[in-house]
């Protein structure tokens, strides 16, 4: 693996210090359509006086991201990099449907075969950007930014997840599930107890906890209460225990599951589907919880939630103050296009392509 650190420097502003990984390959044609392959040997035959322009564009509203990872690509792999033009926006800038994002002007035999490798990493890094940004949108619908944790690390391979955990950070979150995810801007990863340590402890919330808040003291506390289904009983357990050392409990109930709380008062079953963290459940755990008066200690809700879900919640006052979001924010939903659409300085292009000016785009400089 090849690793370059971006430092860009001019007229347009990035991250800089930013190291990116590159499989030395990608130089030689692996990851690339044989046909744009096949290409570049045509035209070095017979075309290599040409000057093309590629611009990419996708078609919706979006938060664009990898901006500063295709530059960095482009840079490392094209042949005779400082021969291209490059215009671009910025990663986190808000796209409108075929808005052109970047344009490569050059000989195509320099860096034509990079088209689709340039299209995957702006369709995967937009697409989590964007799906990131509608989640911490919906989190705010009640007036108040309720934090969103990025818990994507097992709904897609491993290597993915610096990339994914910096297009979620210029979606919106600022905390996330491992190291990795922080690595390209420079935090580290956060959380606090998975079922697993609950099941160690033969299901003993309150001694599970109590080991964690040994082992790692400096951390705020905050137990995770649906192991046994009986998300109610085990906080007041661990809420009178720890008092206010306890800053909150994490109810992660399986969509499957209906919790222990209705089988003991079924007369506040009704019209609502009592599986999960509903609402329901979660406005009997709160009124418990102040009830007791443990007004301090927050409710962490995770599992199942994606946009929609969680601005129903927000419009509904269910007291949530932390959502904890994993595979809808990893859908790829955004593709790009990337097209020839000036030759040698004049408009050419395939039907229904055209050249897109775009004054917003800036001067990449060398």
């Amino acid at each position: 693996m090849k690793e370059i650190e971006l430092k860009m420097q001019g007229k347009i502003k990035r991250l800089t210090n930013k190291t990116f990984k590159f499989d030395e390959r990608v130089k030689e044609g692996w990851f690339s359509a044989v046909y744009f392959l096949k290409t570049r040997e045509i035209v070095e035959k017979f075309r290599a006086e040409n000057i093309v322009t590629m611009q990419f564009f996708q078609k919706t509203n979006a938060i664009l991201c990898g901006t500063d990872e295709v530059i960095a690509l482009v840079k490392t792999f094209a042949k005779n990099p400082d021969s291209l033009e490059i215009h671009s926006l910025k990663d986190g800038d808000k796209i409108a449907p075929f808005e052109t994002v970047l344009t490569i002007t050059g000989p195509y035999q320099n860096f034509g075969y990079l088209e689709g490798i340039i299209d995957g990493i702006f369709a995967r890094r937009t697409s989590v950007a964007t799906n990131v940004y509608n989640v911490v949108k919906s989190a705010r619908r009640s007036g108040i930014q309720k934090p969103v944790i990025f818990m994507g690390d097992r709904d897609d391979h491993f290597t993915q997840q610096a990339g994914d955990g910096y297009a979620a950070f210029i979606g919106g979150s600022q905390a996330q599930a491992t190291h990795a995810m922080h690595e390209w801007w420079g935090k580290k990863g956060m959380g606090t107890m998975p079922h697993a340590l609950i099941q160690l402890f033969e299901g003993d919330v309150v001694a599970a906890t109590q080991a964690y808040k040994e082992t790692f003291p400096e951390d705020e506390l905050m137990a995770l209460v649906d192991y046994n289904n009986d998300v109610i009983t085990d906080s007041l357990k661990v809420a009178r225990e720890f008092g206010e050392t306890l800053k909150g409990v994490r109810v992660d109930t399986s969509r499957t599951m209906v919790d222990k709380y209705f089988c003991r008062n079924m007369d506040v079953l009704g019209s609502f589907d009592p599986r999960g963290a509903n609402p329901e459940l979660l406005f009997a755990l709160r009124e418990a919880l102040d009830k007791e008066g443990f007004t301090h200690v927050k409710i962490i809700a995770t599992g199942g939630f994606t946009a929609e879900r969680i601005a129903k919640y927000e419009d509904a006052v269910v007291p949530v103050d932390i959502y904890g979001v994993g595979s809808s924010l990893l859908k790829i939903n955004i593709g790009f296009t990337g097209d020839n659409v000036k030759l040698n300085g004049k408009e050419q292009a395939k039907a229904g392509r055209r050249y897109h000016p775009n004054p917003r785009l800036e001067l990449v400089e060398h």
